[in-house]
Formats: C-alpha cells, sequence, structure tokens
C-alpha cells in the first residue's frame, strides 16, 4: 500500500501562486489515478483536480479551471498540484489520494483508496 505526503501549503495573498506535492512511497506515480480534494472549514471535502494513471487525462473543478494544473514530475515520485491566481475561497486543508484499481480519473472521493494527511492553504484577501 502507497504512502502519501502532502507538503507546500501556507499563507499567500489573493492573486498569488502555491505548488502543493503529494510526494509517493514508491516510485510508481504512474500506476495509480490520483486525485486533489480540499476541504474547507464546516465544509464537506471536495473534488479539485484528477490524474488519470499514465498521466494522459486530468480533469478540474469548475471553480479551479484554468487556475490549477496537476501533473507528474519526471522522477515519477510526486504529483504535484500547481495553483495561480489563488482566491480568499480556495483558503482549505488539501489532501492527495490514490486509487489502486481503474486506468480514468475519478472525481468521487469514495473512489479513492488511501489519501495523505492534509496541507492547509490560507488565502488572505
Amino acid at each position: 500500500q502507497v504512502q502519501l505526503v502532502e507538503s507546500g501549503g501556507g499563507l499567500v495573498q489573493a492573486g498569488d501562486s502555491l505548488r502543493l506535492s503529494c510526494t509517493f512511497s514508491e516510485h510508481t506515480t504512474r500506476r495509480y489515478p490520483t486525485g486533489w480534494f480540499r476541504q474547507a472549514p464546516g465544509k464537506g471535502r471536495e473534488f479539485v483536480a484528477g490524474l488519470s494513471r499514465g498521466g494522459d487525462l486530468t480533469a478540474y473543478a469548475d471553480s479551479v479551471k484554468g487556475r490549477f494544473t496537476v501533473f507528474r514530475d519526471s522522477f515519477e515520485t510526486t504529483v504535484l498540484l500547481q495553483m495561480d491566481s489563488l482566491k480568499a475561497e480556495d483558503t482549505a486543508v488539501y489532501y492527495c489520494a490514490v486509487r489502486y484499481s481503474g486506468t480514468d480519473y475519478y472525481s468521487n472521493e469514495d473512489d479513492y483508496d488511501t489519501w495523505g494527511q492534509g496541507t492547509q492553504v490560507t488565502v488572505s484577501s
């Protein structure tokens, strides 16, 4: 079972950028569909971005489309989430997750098998 560790969160101002990392315990990022989710205070966890196994397909929530980009690093140890033009409403704990079957991207949190511990992103307006 792969283990995931998120990093890269922090406190930024609206309009700034952040890059979140989801580091795998094995050099196997290409083997698993991977997703990014977030949970704001008092709200449920919501889908942010998804990456298919192999990385050919991506999907984004409407709220982040055009501002966020999900991709793998060349060493295949990390899945990254580049977040540009951040808004106050992007404030949340961000989680990455993997699914051990399938090849597509997935937007439902119930589709994922293993989760990281999360990293806090706070955007001040």
